[in-house]
């Protein structure tokens, strides 16, 4: 079952929360990480889909830029040479550039932004992703640890046993005596 249904909820989630509910910490954190490395290589993708888009879009415009530049001498030398037709030509192809270029500036602007946005959502998720994997080291370390208190709690008690039985063992040869036998 996923825990997350987008992005920001890896994000914003508490890893605390998560494992303090699960019946099995361990088990659950290895789905989160699971999860979170779904997550990032989606956003991955999704950064380099939006820079491709955004260097995509700022060449498109500096090329149309370039041209509008293009258009503008063009019409200087129509105009110079007389040919007013042509001038009014070249400056007609320059406004339907500069207008392209206006339309074209705020999807670049949003391939930008969406490229910016993605980024620091990336170094969240790696964050969260280092997050999740120090806790399941954390858990493993004190599953171990507890294993650990335990068999020392069982060497202890098998040592209470035996120093109580080797008591009760040597009660029993003074009582033998006291008794004669």
């Amino acid at each position: 079952m996923p825990h997350f249904s987008r992005l920001t909820d890896i994000v914003t989630c508490s890893l605390t929360e998560i494992v303090k509910n699960a019946e099995d910490p361990a088990a659950t954190l290895k789905e989160v990480i699971d999860e979170i490395n779904e997550g990032l290589a989606a956003c991955r993708r999704t950064v380099r889909t939006s820079h491709t888009n955004y260097q995509r879009y700022r060449s498109e415009i500096e090329q149309h830029e370039a041209d509008v530049a293009k258009w503008v001498e063009s019409a200087k030398t129509a105009l110079s040479d007389g040919n007013e037709d042509s001038a009014r030509q070249a400056l007609t192809r320059k406004v339907e550039l500069e207008d392209l270029i206006e339309g074209l500036q705020p999807e670049m602007k949003a391939a930008h932004d969406t490229w910016q946005n993605m980024l620091r959502i990336q170094k969240a998720l790696e964050a969260r992703f280092a997050e999740a994997q120090r806790r399941l080291i954390d858990l493993a370390g004190e599953t171990a640890q507890v294993r650990l208190e335990s068999e020392t709690a069982i060497h202890s008690a098998q040592a209470a046993d035996a120093e109580r039985a080797s008591e009760v063992e040597e009660e029993l040869r003074a009582l033998r005596q006291q008794l004669g036998q």
